[in-house]
């Protein structure tokens, strides 16, 4: 495919409407999964069991009526946004070619974490399940037995701690803001709000899974390594663990929150 032809298929996806349709639903479920995530969170924050990462939310929504219809959504949903994240790559268009580049691989970083989610919701509705803590261990163990593999390592962490300052960055400076056309106050104060306290919340979740690739790689234990179920329960071992833990559940519940609002006011 050529680019002319590349950007001629992504607008035509763009100018569709049920296409757009579709991505606002992936909004709404990628609420849906951070509110049932962060839900665990606080629940073992409180003594509870769980994994409160993708596999532990699309377990509990397979428990519920009508469950396996949800997880199809959720999969279908957000595959439709990453689709819709890789139009914005193809049709990225600012004069500067650093911050254009820099605008597409953050697109593209972007649909690859919408498939990741939606391909856990797919292997759900299909009956099976996931451990995503176990699968980072395996794969942590067979990167640090490679030529380089401490360095590929720390590479990784770093930019995965790198993600979680940006979505600390973005939810302080509002920087999401952009991307949405928002109406008058109050409505528009209560959806800045929501994006601020989600945004920090979910950056620190994903900034402790790059500490924790990050310990794994410098002590050559792949134990060490974990998802985001092991990210948040680690931070019980912190002091004041369980506050903190229960802060960021909240928060990625406020986060899911504004997922909702987002699928209504997002500039499509």
């Amino acid at each position: 495919m050529t680019t002319d032809s590349g950007k001629a298929a992504a607008n035509a996806a763009q100018n569709s409407r049920a296409f757009r349709i579709a991505a606002r639903v992936g909004y709404v479920v990628l609420g849906i999964v951070h509110v049932v995530i962060g839900g665990i969170a606080i629940s073992v924050a409180q003594g509870a069991g769980g994994e409160a990462d993708q596999g532990g939310a699309m377990q509990q929504l397979a428990s519920l009526p009508f469950g396996l219809a949800l997880l199809w959504l959720i999969a279908l949903g957000l595959f439709a946004l990453a689709i819709w994240q890789v139009t914005e790559a193809f049709l990225e268009r600012d004069p500067d070619t650093k911050k254009k580049w820099g605008h597409r691989v953050k697109y593209v970083g972007t649909a690859v974490a919408y498939v990741s989610i939606g391909a856990t919701s797919l292997v759900y509705a299909l009956g099976g399940s996931s451990d995503s803590d176990q699968s980072s261990q395996t794969m942590t163990a067979q990167v640090l037995a490679a030529p380089g593999g401490v360095f590929l390592l720390v590479l990784v962490g770093l930019v995965i701690v790198g993600v979680g300052i940006a979505f600390v960055y973005r939810g302080a400076t509002q920087r999401f803001a952009k991307h949405l056309s928002l109406p008058a106050d109050p409505v528009r104060k209560g959806v800045l709000t929501l994006g601020t306290v989600g945004y920090v919340a979910k950056g620190i979740a994903v900034g402790v899974v790059g500490v924790l690739l990050l310990v794994a790689s410098f002590t050559h234990d792949p134990e060490k390594a974990g998802g985001l179920d092991a990210a948040l329960k680690s931070l019980a071992d912190l002091p004041f663990g369980t506050i903190l833990l229960w802060l960021v559940g909240a928060g990625l519940i406020v986060y899911g929150a504004y997922c909702f609002a987002r699928a209504r006011y997002a500039r499509m």
